[in-house]
């Protein structure tokens, strides 16, 4: 049994969703992992339109780069579908996801065929972080336009058997204008990591 990782934090030892992964991933015990890390090692930004360029060109017609995005888009592809359950740290960046995610998504669809369901009724546990606070009332209620749209491809395309867990503030103690929320910070830090205990356990009651 294989767990797939994806992380996509740029922020290295900092990172807040890379924390939250290593909390779930240390209640698997020890369980095989496949990992990919999109935001230390990013995927070609221009790979997904030359895959997808590709199939408009003959193969005998097609250059190293065609041959090489549609590989990638393969091999994405085919982790996706290889793994038993997948642990996805994919934090928000500027209102949505970041560069590194899109690409990812888009090239592993390349990979695939038209609306592939890769993690049909697999467990999959999605961590997102926000720097600051985006619900209802906040005065950027809206501006979240990242995790509706993870929504969508885990679960709804992919078909993934969800639990999305979110950590809100983390910018609390490195942007001097969020001080005032120190306490809320706090309290939704402790929230975020009894729920990724609890997410990796169930994971690995699965895996």
């Amino acid at each position: 049994m294989a767990v797939l990782r994806v992380d996509a934090s740029i922020l290295g030892p900092n990172s807040a969703s890379t924390e939250l992964a290593d909390i779930v991933e240390k209640e698997l015990g020890g369980a095989p992992i496949v990992r990919r890390h999109i935001g230390a090692s990013p995927l070609p930004a221009d790979a997904w339109a030359t895959a997808i360029q590709a199939a408009y060109v003959p193969a005998d017609q097609r250059s190293d780069a065609h041959h090489g995005a549609v590989a990638l888009a393969g091999e994405l592809a085919g982790e996706l579908r290889a793994a038993d359950a997948a642990i996805l740290a994919l934090p928000f960046y500027n209102y949505g996801v970041s560069q590194h995610v899109k690409t990812w998504f888009d090239l592993a669809m390349a990979g695939g065929e038209n609306g592939e369901k890769f993690l049909d009724g697999k467990p999959v546990v999605v961590l997102t972080t926000r720097g600051g606070s985006y619900g209802p009332g906040t005065p950027r209620d809206g501006w979240d336009h990242n995790t509706d749209y993870l929504r969508r491809v885990v679960a709804d395309i992919w078909g993934a058997d969800l639990t999305l867990i979110e950590r809100e503030f983390t910018l609390v103690g490195v942007n001097p204008a969020l001080d005032a929320f120190t306490e809320t910070a706090a309290v939704m830090r402790k929230s975020a990591h009894e729920a990724a205990v609890e997410a990796g356990r169930a994971l690995a009651a699965r895996v």
